[in-house]
């Protein structure tokens, strides 16, 4: 049994209203969903990001100031590594070690076979670790560039993502950086499109979270008994997913020994996504130890990747 997923379930379903973590969307259907999801059209969030590497890599790699020291380049959350390979490609006169995180083994494995063909004198340490755990591994006296890109930071409140900047703070030394990719504020008929896309691959990306309950804790919610509901707040700046029960429902989870009641039109929170203005980063930054260097832009400014640095 997933004893991870098991307490979370536990927790997150005996509470009012109830949760269930984001984190657990990745399990081989979710990050091969995911992967689609980065492909729609609606999806403006990957296009974005990988257009502010073709036009910025040379001077994002500039701005690491990495002169001719060996590095970490430490990717939280590396997915497919699509858009890092961009990154890549501009670095390859230096001498550095790609460590791509994921919680994902099927993700990394994928990554690993992309990587042995495009980069084969690439040496890369892989980590399957959850955030939190792969930066308790942040020890080491070698200099550091952290990347933490796809807006995966808008999964967090902005209380756990100035907790999160500073763990990663307190694990560099000075001079060492961090690339931080941020969706922005933008208006509603942007935005909403990405997570209800008219192929449905986001309403199954969400509903995947209670078939991997059904399958990894023997539960047994009826998938069509519960409907994908997306929403933005234009003026907050973040989205939000829940499942919802379409009717009066009880669900048993067997793994927990426990039944749950729902109400018709009673929501599951499965995610947050925050949008980012450079007012709401500042408030974030502070009390991290890390400050804002450099600013990166797509063209229309849909999307930003922020050079933050440990101060000496």
């Amino acid at each position: 049994m997933n004893q991870d997923l098991a307490l979370a379930v536990m927790a997150g379903l005996s509470r009012r209203p109830r949760r269930l973590s984001s984190r657990f969307f990745y399990d081989a259907r979710g990050s091969e969903l995911f992967v689609e999801i980065t492909k729609s059209p609606e999806y403006y969030l990957t296009a974005a990001e990988r257009e502010i590497f073709e036009i910025h890599s040379g001077e994002l790699v500039r701005a690491f100031a990495l002169a001719d020291t060996p590095f970490e380049l430490i990717e939280l959350g590396a997915g497919d590594g699509h858009k890092t390979a961009l990154l890549l490609e501009a670095l390859t006169e230096y001498r550095f070690t790609y460590v791509p995180v994921d919680i994902s083994e099927d993700a990394l494995q994928d990554l690993l076979g992309s990587l042995s063909i495009r980069f084969p004198d690439l040496t890369v340490h892989p980590l399957q670790e959850e955030y939190f755990s792969a930066l308790r591994q942040l020890r080491s006296e070698t200099r550091k560039v952290v990347l933490f890109l796809g807006s995966n930071l808008g999964n967090l409140s902005d209380e756990e993502a100035t907790r999160f900047l500073r763990q990663i703070a307190d694990r560099l030394h000075a001079g060492d950086c961090v690339l931080l990719g941020l969706d922005l504020i933008k208006p509603s008929f942007v935005v909403l499109p990405a997570y209800n896309d008219a192929a449905g691959l986001t309403r199954d990306f969400n509903l995947n979270l209670l078939g991997r309950i059904n399958r990894e804790l023997g539960a047994d919610f009826d998938l069509a008994q519960w409907k994908h509901e997306p929403s933005y707040d234009e003026a907050e700046g973040v989205a939000r997913s829940a499942l919802v029960s379409r009717i009066r429902q009880q669900v048993r989870v067997g793994a927990l020994q426990e039944t749950f009641a729902f109400e018709a039109g009673e929501p599951i929170h499965t995610e947050i996504s925050r949008k980012y203005s450079l007012a709401v980063l500042e408030e974030i930054l502070a009390g991290t130890g890390l400050v804002l260097e450099q600013v990166f832009y797509d063209r229309r400014r849909y999307f930003g990747d922020f050079l933050l640095r440990k101060p000496d």
